[in-house]
Formats: structure tokens, C-alpha cells, sequence
């Protein structure tokens, strides 16, 4: 029987009963659409004038991986970025000199990568395996219960997913054996977006809905559960709560954002909320032991104290311009465009200090630094390492 939700982003999925994806809703864009009549037209953003670049930066390498439409998380590992196209290639990079380490190709579309611990690489296809490349070989392939959209976390010599059932699972990263498995009930749509999971220590954290929970990587078990958002409204779209990566870790603080809903910091040593702040965003955070970053829906960009959660600025200039979640790279904060650029602001006050042009496509994945370099990634599947001068 035909769903009668009208008005769902493209970003949201509908669950079936057997907690498997039942079918993806294409009924709006993030924008919003009309079942009734044209669309209102989509505002144009302003014009951004002259770049004058009070800090310099150069282009000092580029490279390609193929066309990127998945959730992408680019891994840093030491000196090398491991990257994932949505035709499955998989590509580690030197991003000091742009060189290849290694290209695998999977040999069918992926819906979520790439984790990376330096020896191990994983994504997940479209047709939900869960793939492991070693040295740039195929290692093994696992299926899945359910698709998933975040990137797996290899880490402890072991590979753990977050399917979009909102399971758990852990497998042997030698040979691919599922360790253990956990799954809990939750609302009937999910997003198609990478969520958050990353390890802190001997303890697996997960966002499950609107929860940041830290988990035994041994065995599942749950630790603890620290609420950033809860379900609000009275239909399934309204109650829809996620959270989304990046996220931004500073010793025992960890901040993440709630799609749509709220920005907050939590300390999981004492295992309490330090603060949330209302927010409408869908994309992650980042920044240090002084200020959170985040980019809202709208193009808003924003800076919070760490430890209060008190606004300290409020930037507009990029209103209309879909942007990705920003990287905190020394004094500038780094983000990208759906027009391929790169902005780099002041983390004091939001200033312009650069604008960095790509191949015009839309920058695919937040930003990464790594060798000094920063990694930028575009939808058609340029990657470029940019330095300052």
C-alpha cells in the first residue's frame, strides 16, 4: 500500500515492517516542493564579491577518484587519505605529494565509505555488503541486515557498522566473521545520511535517534546513553531524530549535531550533557577546547562556546549555498559549496580570509587536513591538496 507521507526529503527513508529499507521517498528536495502546483522558486544566493585573500593557500596537487553521490567520510590516516567513489573505487592518497598508495575497485555502486585504520579500508555496497580491502585487495565480503550510509569504523583489529535499522554489528577485520550484533526498536524513517560512530578509548559510541550511546566493543552491551535531541511532533516526519557526523571531540568532550534540531556537547567521562542549543542544520561539527562550528540548512554559518554553548557569532553570507559541515584548521575554518568552492574564515569573527575554486561541481565531504595538506573532494570525483603559501 502506497505511503500517503507527502513532503519527505530526499535525505529520509521509509523502514519496512522486517526493519529492512522498504523504499526511498523522492516526493521533495530538501527545499521543499508543492504536490499541488510549481515549486516556489529556489532563492538565489548573494554574491560573494571579490576574494581578497588575507591568507594565501595554493593548489599544490590533484587527482581523481571517480563521481561521488554517497555519504563519504574521508579517513585520515597519518600521512594518507583513504577515499571512495560511488562506482567502488577505493583510493588511498599521499596527501603530502597527491601520489596513489593504492586503488581497489569493488566492482559495484557503494552506499557508505570509507573507514580505514591504515591497514584495513571498508565500505558497504549498494546491495549491502560489507567489503574489506588490505593492501589494496579485496580481503572479504559480509552481508548486512539492513543498507547502511555511515562509514564503517575499523579500529582494535575489528569493523563495526551502523546499519540504517539502527543494528550494530562487529565483525573480525582478518577474516570477516560477525562477532556480535545489537539492534534496538526505533522510529519507522531514517535518514540517508552518514551518522556517527567512532571510538573513544576501549568504548564504541554510537548515535542511535537522538542519543549519543557508548557501547562494549566487545560484546555490545550499552554503557550509557546521553540524550542531544528527543523525538518531537505528532507524525513520523516530525518525530524523525538523528545524529549526524562529523562530530567534534576534544578530550572528554564530544559535540555532535541532531538533524534539524539541536547542536550540543556532552562529557563522557562524568557521563552527563554539558549543553544543547537549538539549531537547524543537517550537517556535522568541528572545533577545538574553545568553540564548536557548525553550517545550518540555510547556509548560516555559526560559532558556539565549547563550554557554555553561548552563541559567539552569526555569519550570512552564505545564505542559500548548501555547504558542508566545516573543519577547524588552525586560525581559518574550512568549508565547502554545492558550487565547488572552498571558503576558509576567521574562527575569531567569521571574516573572510580565502575562496578556493575546484571544478565547480559541489564539494562532496567536509574537509580534512592531513601532511599539512588540506583534502578537499568534489561530487564529480576531483580530489585537490591545497597548502599555505
Amino acid at each position: 500500500m502506497m505511503t500517503a507521507r507527502l513532503g519527505l526529503p530526499a535525505r529520509i527513508l521509509l523502514r519496512g515492517g522486517a526493519g529492512l529499507i522498504a523504499s526511498l521517498v523522492l516526493l521533495a528536495s530538501m527545499a521543499g516542493c508543492s504536490l499541488w502546483g510549481a515549486a516556489p522558486p529556489k532563492p538565489v544566493p548573494a554574491d560573494l564579491g571579490p576574494n581578497f585573500a588575507v591568507l594565501g593557500v595554493r593548489q599544490v596537487w590533484g587527482t581523481r577518484i571517480g563521481k561521488v553521490g554517497i555519504p563519504l567520510d574521508v579517513h585520515v590516516n597519518g600521512s594518507a587519505v583513504t577515499l571512495a567513489s560511488s562506482d567502488g573505487s577505493v583510493v588511498s592518497v599521499d596527501a603530502g605529494t597527491g601520489v596513489e598508495l593504492w586503488r581497489a575497485s569493488i566492482g559495484e555502486p557503494l552506499s557508505a565509505g570509507v573507514g580505514s585504520d591504515g591497514r584495513f579500508a571498508a565500505v558497504v555496497t549498494r546491495a549491502n555488503l560489507l567489503t574489506v580491502i588490505e593492501g589494496g585487495r579485496e580481503k572479504w565480503r559480509q552481508p548486512l541486515p539492513a543498507q547502511a550510509f555511515t562509514s564503517p569504523l575499523v579500529a582494535g583489529g575489528r569493523v563495526f557498522v551502523l546499519s540504517s535499522d539502527r543494528s550494530v554489528s562487529a565483525y573480525d577485520a582478518s577474516s570477516g566473521r560477525r562477532l556480535w550484533i545489537q539492534q534496538r526498536p526505533g522510529e519507522p524513517l531514517v535518514l540517508r545520511q552518514a551518522g556517527v560512530l567512532f571510538a573513544v578509548g576501549d568504548t564504541l559510541v554510537v548515535g542511535l535517534s537522538g542519543r549519543l550511546v557508548g557501547m562494549n566493543p566487545n560484546g555490545g552491551s550499552v554503557l550509557w546513553e546521553l540524550p542531544l535531541a528527543s523525538a518531537r511532533g505528532t507524525n513520523d516526519v516530525e518525530r524523525l531524530v538523528e545524529l549526524v557526523g562529523r562530530t567534534s571531540r576534544v578530550g572528554d568532550s564530544v559535540c555532535a549535531r541532531a538533524f534539524q534540531a539541536t547542536v550540543g556537547c556532552v562529557n563522557i567521562s562524568l557521563r552527563s550533557v554539558v549543553w544543547t542549543q537549538p539549531a537547524s542544520g543537517f550537517e556535522g561539527v568541528h572545533g577545538d577546547d574553545l568553540a564548536l562550528f557548525g553550517t545550518e540548512s540555510n547556509g548560516v554559518l555559526n560559532a558556539w562556546s565549547r563550554s557554555s554553548g553561548s552563541r559567539m557569532w552569526t555569519v550570512d553570507r552564505f545564505k542559500h549555498r548548501k555547504l558542508t559541515a566545516p573543519l577547524l584548521l588552525g586560525r581559518s575554518v574550512v568549508f565547502g559549496d554545492d558550487a565547488g568552492l572552498v571558503h576558509l574564515v576567521s574562527r575569531d569573527d567569521g571574516a573572510p580570509l580565502n575562496r578556493l575554486s575546484t571544478d565547480g561541481s559541489g564539494i562532496a565531504a567536509a574537509p580534512v587536513v592531513a601532511a599539512d595538506t588540506l583534502v578537499v573532494v568534489t561530487h564529480n570525483g576531483s580530489v585537490f591538496g591545497f597548502r599555505p603559501e
